[in-house]
């Protein structure tokens, strides 16, 4: 969009740069916020570019939602799974926290057989359960106090901060006692949060009546309220991991549920402008203007969504290919082996995990006797990848295989 910070304005046109900065601030679409950043009013205009590109958003999710109930429900399953896998390492990757596919993997196996005992205080624990409950539509989390977000903060990244650097758990009556800074690796400076403790906790109080304030549109508030909180900055440590979670959630109650596993892959993807609106909003200079955060913020949430729609409809368009091709597969049109390569195709096209022994046996309903005899056969003709996961084996369809065994049929 053509609008142009202030910030970049008092050194381009530093003769117009107030005149500009009070025609923004008194434009009939400004919406005044009861915030300040630094000394200035924090407000943001209605841009009128926003309507085509907020109603493009809205119709890219209806899209979405018709693909998900035109896929079976086991590849929606695995690819809920592969999704929340991903955005839990990138959410970690964003603040330089360390973790693996193994890690969430074996905490998600867990859960899923309510095996909670073992992995409860576990790295990641609490952070995998939050995240693996946005796919219930009827799970309701409430941000209206301060309390509310310790509480999430708690849950979310307590325990691993406690066992990576207890030093910088908070040790104020909710957040933190002393000052706290963005830094750069070559620690210069970037943004001093909120200070002290009473200030932040008043802060905090006036961005979460901002979030709640339903006179707003809801993506404009998950916006300003997304920077609010980065600005603000209340923790020493987890503060980009617990509002991107807020985020998440909050995107996930407006649009598909899935949506709630991509945003950190399109920060990740977009860090650069996500840092830098950041970077401008927080500058005195842009005089509380918080406008190209919102700018930014929309552009991710669309190409979150759009790339979402295409993934899917490859994925779609892949699945009905191969399907209408396994008759060309060995004992492909037979009513045993069918369903067993429809879920090994599903596993190859939508999990980065495969399907377990246990969840063939469970949907196919067969021992695993007769299971293992059926792989054994897949086995032969070098169908089936095989990979020990968690203690399990774990199984895909070989694609690769599928398309020489397509190819010959073809040529024939």
């Amino acid at each position: 969009m053509d609008y142009i910070p202030l910030l970049k304005l008092f050194y381009t046109n530093r003769e117009n740069y107030n005149e500009i900065y009070m025609q923004r601030y008194n434009n009939e679409n400004a919406v005044h916020l009861n915030f300040k950043i630094h000394d200035n009013q924090a407000f943001f205009i209605k841009l009128p570019e926003f309507i085509p590109k907020i109603i493009e958003i809205y119709k890219i999710d209806k899209e979405i939602a018709k693909l998900r109930w035109q896929l079976p429900q086991i590849a929606i399953n695995h690819f809920f799974t592969k999704c929340l896998i991903d955005e839990i390492i990138l959410t970690n990757d964003i603040e330089g926290v360390n973790s693996t596919r193994k890690e969430i993997s074996s905490i998600l196996s867990d859960l899923e057989l309510q095996s909670k005992v073992k992995h409860k205080g576990e790295r990641f624990y609490g952070l995998v359960q939050k995240y693996v409950l946005l796919k219930d539509d009827n799970e309701i989390m409430k941000f209206e106090s301060c309390e509310d977000i310790r509480h999430l903060y708690n849950e979310l990244v307590y325990n691993e901060i406690e066992e990576d650097d207890p030093d910088n758990l908070p040790d104020g009556k909710l957040f933190r006692k002393d000052s706290a800074s963005v830094v750069t690796p070559t620690q210069k400076t970037i943004h001093t949060g909120v200070y002290p403790e009473n200030n932040i906790i008043n802060s905090m109080e006036n961005a979460l009546s901002i979030l709640n304030d339903n006179s707003i549109e809801l993506i404009f508030r998950v916006a300003v309220f997304h920077y609010l909180f980065g600005y603000i900055h209340p923790f020493y440590d987890g503060n980009g991991r617990t509002s991107r979670f807020i985020s998440s959630y909050l995107l996930s109650k407006e649009f598909e549920s899935i949506m709630a596993y991509r945003l950190s892959y399109s920060i990740k993807v977009n860090i650069s402008d996500y840092y830098n609106a950041f970077k401008i909003c927080n500058d005195t200079r842009n005089k509380g203007d918080l406008t190209p955060f919102i700018i930014m913020f929309i552009d991710i949430i669309y190409s979150s969504l759009l790339k979402l729609k295409e993934s899917l409809e490859e994925k779609h368009s892949q699945l009905s290919y191969y399907f209408e091709r396994f008759i060309n597969l060995p004992d492909g049109t037979d009513d045993k082996y069918f369903p067993l390569y429809s879920l090994l195709l599903q596993a190859s096209l939508f999990s980065n995990e495969g399907i377990s022994t246990g969840e063939l046996m469970k949907i196919l309903k067969i021992s695993r006797t007769t299971l293992l005899k059926r792989i054994e056969n897949l086995k032969k003709y070098n169908l089936i990848i095989i990979k020990a996961i968690s203690n399990t084996n774990n199984y895909w369809l070989n694609l690769d295989v599928v398309d020489k065994f397509n190819s010959i049929a073809d040529e024939n």
